[in-house]
């Protein structure tokens, strides 16, 4: 490879992180209360358990009795995979929204599966980044390159289990009597940083294709884009992981670095936004703004606005970035590295880089 990989590569349509399913005469055939007896629909079951293991997530956004319908989930073994179902008397909108608020995950990463063409136009008027699939079409639903991703890694066969862990942390931090910080310290979260391997790199790309809030620039990467920078001389590719008490959240970070022999430049720093809550957000940031201190070399950020990576921004003021330059829409920051924080006392960090 001759050339510098460093062009965005963007797609026209997001990968599906998340399919919302109505029940009624989609999930299954009939409805549940008026006849009682309902059956799934052909096929769905495989549908369900073969997307899972993609790592795609599965929801509910129904107009329905909750205890009868979430009783008929359980009876069928399907409960276990839906997360944050949305079954009340409210709009297909509202219940779609409030998933997505909860997921943490966009709007343009959720797929909607519905039988009422009044249900599909009022999702697609008020939210149009949502794929909106009639329920006629639920056949085809796995062949749909949204719903394919590249790699399947062992993240996203575990994506399910993180956010039901998720949910559990959650859970018990709504009632934990002491302060944030207290609580993160009860989790015993272990943090490592380590150059990327071969084997990370499927992970890798599909982190630079997924991740939109906590994203610098927005760059997507192909994996061998990704194994040419592991290899050169002149990049450093670092993958952070995280673990706590309940779990492992796996891979949760990357950040690829252009060093030059005066100036490294982050070509682009993400994080999962997944541990967005768990105060682990810049201590990837703060040890190469360390690393590169101790390099005794200028320290460079790229960072591309969106309106939907101000948190990111807004991490680098905090960590003292400032504007030195832009070119088009990509804004230059620096650092003068006077202010390397601490890795916070509540995580335990392991850094194999110098």
């Amino acid at each position: 490879m001759t050339k510098e990989q460093d062009n965005p590569k963007l797609k026209a349509r997001k990968p599906v992180k998340c399919v919302v399913w109505d029940l009624d005469n989609t999930l299954w055939d009939g409805v549940l209360l008026e006849q009682g007896a309902v059956s799934l629909r052909e096929n769905v079951v495989e549908i369900i358990k073969t997307l899972d293991a993609r790592g795609i997530l599965h929801s509910i956004a129904s107009r329905n009795d909750e205890a009868a319908a979430m009783a008929r989930l359980r009876e069928f073994g399907l409960a276990e995979y839906f997360l944050y179902p949305q079954i009340n008397w409210g709009s297909k909108v509202a219940s779609i929204k409030k998933v997505v608020a909860l997921l943490n995950i966009g709007a343009d990463a959720v797929a909607f599966v519905d039988d009422q063409p009044f249900e599909l136009d009022e999702v697609r008027f008020s939210l149009p980044e949502v794929l909106c699939l009639d329920a006629l079409e639920l056949d085809g639903l796995p062949a749909r390159p949204e719903m394919n991703p590249r790699f399947i890694t062992p993240d996203s066969r575990m994506r399910r289990a993180m956010y039901l862990g998720e949910m559990e942390r959650n859970r018990e931090e709504e009632t934990f009597a002491g302060t944030p910080d207290e609580f993160l310290a009860t989790l015993d979260m272990r943090l490592s940083i380590s150059p990327a391997g071969p084997d990370d790199l499927q992970r890798a790309e599909e982190l630079t294709v997924r991740t939109n809030q906590l994203n610098t620039t927005g760059y997507t990467y192909s994996y061998e884009e990704l194994d040419h920078f592991r290899q050169s001389p002149d990049h450093l590719l670092l993958m952070a992981r995280l673990e706590d008490r309940y779990g492992s959240y796996g891979v949760i970070g990357l950040a690829l670095l252009r060093c030059d022999e005066r100036v490294w430049t982050v070509k682009l720093l993400l994080m999962s936004c997944r541990v967005m809550s768990r105060g682990v957000g810049m201590i990837m940031l703060n040890q190469i703004m360390g690393m590169a201190k101790r390099r005794g070399v200028r320290l460079l950020s790229e960072f591309v606005p969106n309106d939907r990576n101000r948190m990111m921004y807004v991490g680098y003021k905090f960590a003292g970035f400032r504007q030195v330059g832009k070119s088009g829409d990509c804004l230059i920051l620096e650092n003068d590295l006077s202010n390397v924080r601490p890795c916070p006392g509540y995580v335990k960090l392991r850094c194999e880089v110098d």
